[in-house]
């Protein structure tokens, strides 16, 4: 059986996981990059043995030249719309990058767009194929926490209370007029719908801590489940976490049932206490691989193990609207002082 032909589009700061990841997956083959600045994408294409790089302009020449079976966009979000348009016009399938477009409106034509061509469209959302939630969902399914009665994650990254803050890593960071819940918060909207299911409400309170940035880096919400459960993420970029490596676990978690709990460390560490009885350790070794527990490894396996088989992604761009929808609500809630419902 001949590889999946992919050309990838983007070689910022993220796309590193996302090249280290193909190169580990047998059954696919990267034919190209897209880039502007070729320098760095060259670098990639010498590491990861990639043979074509092609200026950013050239996306739609090298697409009609190459005939690739996807397309696989790592770009900023106001470029998706654009491209997706380009593969779409072409037939070929994609997976795009999160945020999937600067408003819950464009993102509806981004998705109505790959849905009118009929293209296969999966939304690269990381955060729930981290192998921590993955253990967190399947003790939930299993029945052993009983029914679900509340999340609380608390996140403090630390990266973003210098002058400087993101400047060495993803310096557009700085100029997001909306920051904490447009780009990092949003993946744990989704994670909270993968544990628990759809949310029907939302409430939130906003703050920027550093004032040499456009956006918030602080904040917290709380979001109830159409399940009477309850979801309340508490973030910061500014403040740190006494930890070696906070970008490991992005946050320690408690999830409540109504036969016990599990608690999940920043070194990755689960333990799971049923009611009535001593605190046990989990043993399912997280992977240190890649990025947060190989969890894009894990996504793009995905990604082609549904390609070849023809099931849905786990996060289809119909889908993930849903968690779009909730970013917004997040903005309404703290511009109101409401809880806002969906």
């Amino acid at each position: 059986m001949s590889p999946l032909k992919g050309i990838c589009i983007g070689a910022g700061y993220f796309s590193q996981f996302q090249y280290e990841a193909w190169s580990r997956i047998p059954e696919v083959e990267i034919v190209a990059i897209c880039n502007r600045n070729q320098e760095r994408a060259r670098a990639i294409a010498d590491k990861y043995e990639i043979p074509m790089v092609c200026q950013w302009d050239d996306l739609e020449k090298t697409l009609d030249s190459l005939k690739p079976d996807f397309l696989d966009i790592i770009t900023p979000p106001e470029t998706h719309r654009e491209i997706v348009a380009q593969a779409a016009k072409r037939g070929v399938h994609v997976i795009c990058q999160k945020p999937l477009a600067p408003t819950l409106s464009e993102s509806q034509e981004i998705v109505s767009q790959a849905d009118a061509a009929g293209i296969r469209f999966m939304v690269h959302e990381n955060w729930r194929w981290q192998p921590w939630y993955r253990e967190i969902k399947k003790r939930l399914d299993s029945g052993k926490l009983g029914s679900l009665h509340s999340i609380n994650i608390q996140m403090r990254m630390g990266d973003g209370w210098q002058s400087n803050a993101y400047m060495a890593r993803q310096p557009f960071f700085r100029s997001y007029p909306k920051l904490l819940i447009y780009e990092t918060g949003v993946h744990f909207l989704d994670t909270f719908r993968f544990i628990g299911g759809e949310i029907d409400s939302i409430y939130a309170r906003l703050q920027k801590r550093n004032p040499d940035i456009a956006g918030e880096d602080a904040g917290q919400f709380v979001a109830t489940f159409e399940s009477g459960a309850t979801a309340i993420l508490d973030s910061s970029r500014y403040n740190e976490a006494d930890c070696d490596d906070p970008r490991y676990t992005f946050g320690i978690v408690r999830i409540d049932g109504s036969k016990g709990h599990l608690e999940l460390q920043t070194d990755g560490s689960l333990t799971q206490k049923l009611l009535g009885e001593p605190a046990t350790q989990i043993d399912y070794n997280p992977p240190r691989a890649n990025f947060a527990g190989d969890c894009v490894y894990a996504l793009q396996r995905h990604f082609v193990d549904c390609m070849a088989s023809g099931s849905e992604f786990e996060s289809t761009g119909k889908d993930y609207l849903n968690t779009i929808a909730l970013v917004e609500a997040c903005y309404q809630s703290n511009e109101s002082n409401q809880v806002v419902a969906l």
